[in-house]
C-alpha cells in the first residue's frame, strides 16, 4: 500500500500546487511524500484574515484508508485547535461511527477525501469554529462570552504569523 499511497500523494500535491489561493504546500523532503509543509492563508472576512499559518500534515502509510494528521506550528488561538497545534475536526477522525455519538460516519474520514478537502475543511473551520465540541475550551468560552477579546487575541496570532515568515 505504501507505494500506491506515495503515488497518490505525489499526484495530489501536483494538483494542489496548480490552483489554490487558500494555502500553499510542499513536501518537507522530496524523497518523502508522507510529510507536507503547509501554509494556510487566513480566510477573508474573519479575524484570521491576512494570517500566514504554518502547519505540518503527515499521512499514514495506508493513506487514503486512514486520515492524515494536521498540526499547526504557528501559534493559533481557535476553539478547534489544541494548545499543541493539533487540529480537531471531524474529517480528520478515523473512519466509522463515533463511539461517543457526536459524529456520524459521513462526517468522519472517508477514502474519498483528499489533502485538498482536508485543507479546505480547515479553512472553513477557521472561519466558523465549532464551540459545541471544542479542543481548546478556553478559546471556545472566550469566543462565546467575549468575542472582542477573542478577536484581539487572534489578531496577535495573525501579526506573529506574518512576522515569523
Amino acid at each position: 500500500m505504501t507505494g500506491q499511497a506515495a503515488l497518490l500523494l505525489a499526484k495530489q500535491m501536483k494538483e494542489m500546487q496548480k490552483d489554490s489561493d487558500m494555502f500553499s504546500c510542499g513536501f518537507r523532503d522530496d524523497d518523502n511524500p508522507f510529510v507536507w509543509d503547509v501554509t494556510l492563508f487566513g480566510p477573508a472576512g474573519t479575524p484570521y484574515e491576512s494570517g500566514l499559518f504554518k502547519a505540518e500534515m503527515s499521512f499514514p502509510q495506508d493513506y487514503p484508508n486512514m486520515p492524515p494528521k494536521l498540526v499547526f506550528t504557528s501559534d493559533l488561538w481557535h476553539p478547534n485547535i489544541y494548545a499543541d497545534g493539533k487540529v480537531c475536526i471531524s474529517i480528520l477522525h478515523s473512519p466509522g461511527e463515533d463511539s461517543f455519538g457526536y459524529e456520524s460516519a459521513e462526517e468522519r474520514w472517508r477514502p474519498i477525501h483528499t489533502a485538498h478537502s482536508v485543507l479546505t475543511s480547515v479553512i472553513a473551520m477557521l472561519a466558523e469554529p465549532n464551540i459545541e465540541s471544542p479542543a481548546n475550551i478556553d478559546a471556545a468560552k472566550e469566543f462565546r462570552d467575549d468575542i472582542k477579546a477573542f478577536e484581539k487575541r487572534v489578531k496577535r496570532c495573525v501579526r506573529k504569523s506574518v512576522d515569523d515568515m
